[in-house]
């Protein structure tokens, strides 16, 4: 079986993990304290897109068949995961600064 959505999972994940990384190096450049919680969530996020692309990297070099699709599931799965976490970081950012 092709992989369907790893490469894409790839992809899209190194490329928001570099958005983590640049919002983490925002977050220091300025030395906010009160942004201390979105620094630290900030960075599991960037750890569980880090794990994503292992597990896509993985999914698309294995060649077993029932191997690829579990590594292609988990690696959807903490993209999914990691989304929903940028979206919260995200929130937080805005409501940080009109507050």
């Amino acid at each position: 079986m092709a992989n369907t959505t790893s490469q894409h999972i790839l992809n899209t994940a190194a490329n928001l993990l570099g958005f983590c990384l640049f919002v983490m190096t925002s977050l220091h450049i300025t030395n906010l304290t009160e942004t201390h919680m979105i620094d630290e969530f900030t960075s599991l996020i960037a750890i569980l897109l880090t794990c994503s692309c292992l597990f896509s990297f993985a999914s698309i070099r294995t060649t077993r068949s029932g191997r690829e699709r579990t590594l292609e599931t988990i690696a959807d799965y903490l993209f999914v995961l990691s989304l929903l976490g940028i979206l919260v970081v995200i929130l937080l950012i805005s409501l940080n600064f009109i507050a």
